[in-house]
């Protein structure tokens, strides 16, 4: 079975690369294609998304959409077929992902939660099925699949090529009941929290080429969707997410560490920097719903909170010692 998952994991990562470089082709070529043309119209994306939109005077008809003359119930260029491939093949990727996990716990015979791999494989599980459901009610913001398809290969690969851990039984530390409910928590919300991170920063390009920047990378934000469906993204992943990493992380946390260790905190390197997450997220939260605060400045709070849970994953496990040290590459 861990040979089997092995290779799972290989054609999980072939999948979203493959899907990465389709959503790559209907971005750069696919102006012509429906989800090309609703990252042309905010008004129309921004109805779509269930907000209120003032309706124009007169038919509004993009540049682009002008050119393409009347809509067809389905676009049939080669930069949408490009596109409807991308989905497809990260369906593939999904269950193959799914596959990889699953093979996993089966020749573990326990959940696929022991080490750094593992959590990896599991967290960006997670973060892949989230993006299915957000791409199944919102279909306009299937170019953001582009991004999510490179986060997602690039945190596989690294867990590949540096967390790869054999498998074997769990650390006496994680037998514990408190384990499934404290990792579970941080994973889920870990998984949400990296779907958010790439509306945020799209958000950040979408504005800075509406407000006249030309140079790179604000060119990528040229086909984004429509910055204010941008933000309300961002803020519903990021909602979402953060009562759930509270709970997984400063409160069942700390119970796992007093029935496991004697205290509930201990300024280990991981909770120190689970709080440190903590904070940028609500100071990102917060920050949204103050209205002095303008919009990008929140958005590069939430990329910043990312960065914190990137060093908590990869910077804490490698490069320091504590007593979550069974949760390094092995």
């Amino acid at each position: 079975m861990e040979e089997l998952s092995n290779q799972l994991l290989v054609v999980t990562v072939l999948a979203y690369l493959a899907a990465m470089i389709g959503h790559a082709a209907e971005y750069a070529f696919g102006t012509r294609s429906h989800v090309g043309r609703a990252a042309l119209r905010p008004e129309a994306e921004l109805a779509y998304a269930g907000a209120p939109a003032t309706p124009p005077a007169a038919p509004v008809v993009s540049p682009v959409a002008a050119a393409a003359g009347p809509a067809a119930p389905r676009d049939t260029t080669g930069a949408a077929w490009a596109g409807r491939a991308a989905v497809a093949l990260y369906a593939v990727g999904v269950a193959a992902h799914t596959g990889t996990v699953v093979t996993r716990g089966l020749a573990a015979g326990r959940l696929t939660w022991g080490n750094m791999y593992e959590y990896i494989l599991t967290a960006t599980l997670i973060a892949a099925v989230v993006w299915a459901g957000v791409l199944v009610r919102r279909p306009a913001l299937r170019h953001l699949g582009l991004y999510v398809s490179l986060v997602l290969v690039v945190l596989i690969g690294a867990a590949g090529m540096v967390a790869y851990t054999p498998v074997g039984p769990l650390v006496p530390a994680l037998d514990s009941y408190w384990f499934v409910i404290h990792v579970a928590a941080v994973m889920i919300s870990s998984g949400i929290f990296l779907v958010g991170v790439v509306p945020a920063t799209m958000y950040l390009l979408r504005t800075g080429y509406d407000n006249g920047k030309r140079s790179f990378p604000y060119t990528l934000g040229r086909r984004a969707p429509a910055a204010a469906l941008l933000e309300r993204l961002t803020f519903r992943m990021h909602a979402f997410a953060f009562p759930i990493w509270t709970f997984g992380a400063l409160i069942a946390g700390p119970i796992w560490a007093e029935a496991s260790w004697g205290r509930y905190w201990g300024w280990d390197p991981k909770e120190v920097w689970a709080f440190i997450s903590w904070v940028v997220y609500a100071g990102y939260l917060h920050a949204r719903a103050t209205p002095s605060v303008k919009r990008t400045t929140a958005m590069w709070i939430a990329i910043a909170g990312f960065v914190t849970m990137l060093m908590n994953l990869f910077g804490v496990n490698l490069f320091f010692e504590g007593l979550h040290s069974y949760a390094d590459a092995g």
